[in-house]
């Protein structure tokens, strides 16, 4: 891995960038974490957030900024934390040793790997519904239509890390601008929708368990976790001992832009639809801006909201994919094992290739993956790893005794709890 940062490492410039103004770089990186993380789960968001009722929504939008800001500034200061040019795998092990180490990059791969699974469903979904309802045509079987679009997103990858990010950080601009054009193309539609179960104060305990189970689906939802690792060896790069400071000011600024542009949409969506269309589009496995597309007859929304989903989730793809080949290749290289980067690459790529076809084919539950898998899993190491080792590992201490480190903790653990919960039920 550290052959790979270095080979990198001679793209960029030796000294270390100042803080004195905000580069182009900053902002490439700012975009490129919110496209990350603005993929299938803000897609899903308003349909399991809305289920909950008004009440629990309200408290989930109060605690998104905090929640994500806090846990992703935690795993980019762990990953800072390591030495020069070292990714999250090599810092695990480098405080945590070899054992320890395996073990947390064998867990980074299944945080991240699922999400790539979800994707791969939702994309196929996204474009099968598009092509049914909006184009009229038969769309081809699942198994050649996942096919096609698994093998495109991986042609892009081909072209390396730093071009999937600025593709990543292009895409964000019309992405952003049809985002808030939909949301406000709703705000006249607004019917109430969720305003209906707001006269109705839940009590204590329903409340409680309902923000339990919905927590996992927001962890997901402003997620970028697997780019964390690449935006803090590069801020390490530019920034040497400014690096945490400025990382912390290019993630406050992405979460406000996700946070505020998210919520937005979110309130727009669950104010437009009643509770039982949103069961609806749950049950059909559809993100909300595909069930929105067949719900209006709107030429301009029947088109324009399939093509919005389609760009949202075919970045976050590349983003994730970052992190689970990073997780991977992690793993062969602790195995022993020192394939050339070449066949490494290519055995990754392989190996993504077939399972994420096989799955997208499959059509599991979407909601029902991020429930179970995606949400908890990234909480142990988003909001739990960097808290531990803020505890026990010298270079972390200086971050000792902060109040939102027990809020990241009791996040985390909140979470992960909620699919032990899911799981036994």
């Amino acid at each position: 891995m550290n052959d790979q940062a270095n080979s990198v490492d001679e793209r960029y410039a030796t000294t270390p960038a100042t803080l004195t103004s905000w580069s182009r770089q900053d902002t490439t990186w700012m975009l490129g974490l919110f496209g990350t993380a603005i993929g299938a789960g803000t897609l899903f968001l308003p349909i399991n957030a809305g289920l909950g009722g008004f009440w629990p929504l309200v408290i989930l939008a109060v605690l998104a900024f905090p929640m994500t800001f806090f846990a992703h500034r935690g795993l980019t200061r762990f990953v800072l934390s390591g030495r020069e040019g070292s990714d999250i795998t090599d810092v695990v092990e480098e405080h945590f040793g070899l054992k320890a180490g395996a073990a947390i990059t064998l867990l980074y791969f299944f945080a991240i790997f699922p999400i790539l699974l979800i994707y791969s469903v939702a994309l196929t979904n996204t474009v099968g519904s598009f092509m049914e309802h909006q184009l009229h045509i038969a769309p081809p079987p699942r198994a050649i239509l996942s096919l096609v679009l698994i093998l495109g997103l991986l042609a892009v990858v081909r072209c390396g890390e730093q071009v999937i990010v600025k593709a990543m950080s292009l895409m964000v601009y019309p992405f952003i601008v049809a985002l808030l054009f939909l949301a406000v193309y709703l705000v006249p539609h607004w019917n109430g929708g969720i305003l209906s179960t707001a006269s109705t104060v839940p009590a204590p305990s329903a409340l409680l368990h309902t923000l339990w189970l919905a927590i996992p689906v927001m962890v997901f939802s402003f997620n970028h976790s697997p780019i964390i690792s690449a935006f803090a060896v590069d801020q390490k790069r530019q920034y040497g001992e400014h690096a945490e400071e400025r990382s912390s000011q290019i993630l406050s600024r992405a979460h406000i832009l996700m946070v505020v542009m998210v919520l937005f949409f979110v309130f727009s969506c669950v104010l437009t639809l009643s509770p039982a269309q949103l069961a609806e589009a749950k049950a059909q496995n559809l993100s909300i801006l595909s069930y929105l597309a067949n719900h209006f007859s709107n030429p301009t929304i029947e088109f324009a909201a399939p093509l919005i989903a389609f760009v949202a989730i075919a970045k976050s793809f590349l983003g994730h994919y970052i992190g689970a080949s990073e997780g991977l290749k992690g793993l062969v290289l602790k195995s022993g094992r020192r394939p050339a980067a070449k066949t490494l690459d290519r055995m990754t790529a392989a190996f993504m290739l077939v399972v994420c076809w096989i799955v997208a084919t499959l059509n599991p539950s979407i909601l029902g993956m991020i429930e179970t898998l995606g949400g908890p899993i990234i909480a142990s190491i988003l909001f739990l790893m960097p808290m531990y080792a803020i505890r026990k590992v010298p270079a972390m201490a200086k971050y000792r005794g902060q109040a939102s480190n027990v809020f990241v903790t009791a996040v985390g653990l909140v979470a992960i709890t909620a699919l032990i919960y899911s799981l036994m039920s």
